[in-house]
C-alpha cells in the first residue's frame, strides 16, 4: 500500500481543513474509518480513483478498513499526509455521484474473519517502566524511522544512553529533536560498510550492553526465477551481512564483561514461506540462523541472543508487486494477516528482550505478530 508506484491525487479542490479531524459537509474526515470512507456515496469514488492512480485498489486497504483515514499517514513514507486527507475531504464534498454517473459505494471484499475483525478492541497503550536502562548502552540500528525509532525513543525515556544508527540523517534529526535532553547519540552510517560498523563501536565506547539489529529493506516480492542479482544482493546486503558485521564488532566487548543482550529483528518470513519475496525471506530464515547459532555458543559467556518475528506493522518499510505470478499466490496468503500494529507495540517485545526482564530467555524467535503465526 503506498508503494513505490504511488503518486498523488491530483489536486483539482483546494483543501479547505486546516487537520485530518475537521469535518465536512460529508461528515467525512481523517477520524472516520476507511471502511466508512469506501462505503460511502462521494467518498468512496475520491479513495477508490486515489488508489486507482497509484496502481492499487480498495482490497489493498482489507489489513486496514478499520483504521481511521489519519492513520495511514506513517505508512506512507511522506506520501501521505495530513494535507492530502484534507484535500480528500475537500474533492469528496464537491463530487455528485449523479452527474459523475458513479457506481454504488462499495466496501472492502468481506472474509470469514471479518466477524472477528469487526470487534473494536482498545488500542495498545506504551506505559514506559522507569530507570530500566539506567546505566545501559544500547546500540539500535534503523532509529530514524518506524520499529528501530520506536525501540530507540523506548530506551532512552527508560534511562538509557542510546547509540541511534540510520542512513537517514533526517530521520535521526527529527527523532532527536523529539528527545531533546535524552542521552542520545547520533551515527549516520551504512550497516554493510565496514568503516561505518567502527564509527558505530567507537561512538558507543568500551562498554555495550545491548544491540538492537532493527534495520532492513523489502524486497519486490518475486519469486527465485524473477529475483534479479541486484535485488539479491541488496536485501541481503542490509538484512543479513549488515546484521552479521555489527554483531561481529560488538560481540567482543559483551564477551570481556560477560554480559550483553543482541535483538535481531526477523519476520513472519523468517518462520514461514508465504511473506515475501525469495529475497527478503531468505535474508530473514539467515537472521533465524544467525540469533540460534549466536545463542549456543555465547550463552554460556552471559550473551544472550534473541529475535522477535514481526507481522504487520505500520512503518515506512513498503513493498512492490513486481510479479504478477507472485502477488497472486502470497496476497491469497495474506487474507488472513491480523490487524496491523504500531511500531511502538513491537519495540515493547524488543526491549523486554533487551532489558534484565528477559534474563532467562536465549536463542528464542519471538512472534510478535497478533497471533499471525499460529493460522
Amino acid at each position: 500500500m503506498f508503494g513505490k508506484k504511488d503518486k498523488a491525487a491530483d489536486a483539482s479542490v483546494a483543501p479547505e481543513a486546516a487537520g485530518t479531524s475537521g469535518v465536512g459537509s460529508t461528515g467525512l474526515s481523517g477520524d472516520t474509518k476507511i471502511k466508512d470512507w469506501l462505503a460511502h456515496p462521494q467518498g468512496g469514488p475520491i479513495l477508490r480513483k486515489m488508489l486507482a492512480e497509484a496502481g492499487q485498489d480498495a482490497s489493498q486497504l482489507k489489513p486496514v478498513q478499520g483504521f481511521a483515514m489519519k492513520r495511514l499517514i506513517p505508512m506512507s513514507k511522506g506520501q501521505f499526509s495530513e494535507e492530502k486527507i484534507a484535500e480528500l475531504v475537500a474533492m469528496a464534498e464537491a463530487y455528485d455521484p449523479a452527474a459523475e454517473g458513479a457506481e454504488p459505494a462499495q466496501t472492502v471484499p468481506a472474509s470469514p474473519a471479518d466477524e472477528d475483525e469487526a470487534i473494536e478492541l482498545p488500542d495498545f497503550e506504551e506505559k514506559v517502566t522507569e530507570g530500566r536502562f539506567t546505566g545501559k548502552t544500547i546500540i539500535v540500528t534503523g532509529a530514524g524511522s518506524g520499529i528501530g525509532r520506536a525501540t530507540a525513543s523506548r530506551v532512552a525515556r527508560e534511562g538509557g544512553r542510546v547509540i541511534a544508527v540510520d542512513l537517514n540523517e533526517a530521520g535521526l534529526d527529527d527523532f532527536m529533536g523529539e528527545h531533546a535532553g535524552l542521552d542520545i547519540v547520533k551515527v549516520v552510517g551504512n550497516i554493510t560498510k565496514q568503516e561505518d560498523v567502527d564509527a558505530i563501536v567507537k561512538a558507543a565506547g568500551d562498554v555495550i550492553d545491548g544491540l538492537a539489529n532493527i534495520a532492513g529493506i523489502m524486497d519486490n516480492m518475486t519469486p527465485l526465477h524473477e529475483v534479479s542479482d541486484e535485488m539479491w544482493d541488496k536485501v541481503m546486503a542490509v538484512n543479513a551481512t549488515g546484521l552479521f558485521k555489527l554483531s561481529r564488532a560488538v560481540i567482543p566487548f559483551m564477551l570481556e564483561r560477560h554480559a550483553g543482550s543482541i535483538v535481531n529483528i526477523t519476520s513472519e518470513a523468517g518462520i514461514r514461506g508465504s511473506a515475501a519475496g525469495l529475497a527478503y525471506t531468505a535474508s530473514k530464515h539467515a537472521v533465524v540462523g544467525i540469533t540460534k547459532s549466536s545463542a549456543f555458543i555465547y550463552g554460556p559467556q552471559g550473551i544472550r541472543v534473541n529475535a522477535v518475528a514481526p507481522g504487520p506493522v505500520i512503518t515506512g518499510i513498503q513493498a512492490s508487486f513486481d510479479s504478477p505470478m507472485a502477488a497472486k499466490r502470497i496476497q491469497t496468503a495474506m487474507a488472513v494477516l491480523p490487524t496491523p500494529v504500531g511500531p511502538e507495540s513491537l519495540a515493547a517485545s524488543i526491549t523486554f528482550l533487551l532489558s534484565d526482564d528477559g534474563h532467562n530467555v536465549n536463542g528464542v524467535i519471538l512472534p510478535s505478530d497478533g497471533g499471525w503465526s499460529a493460522v
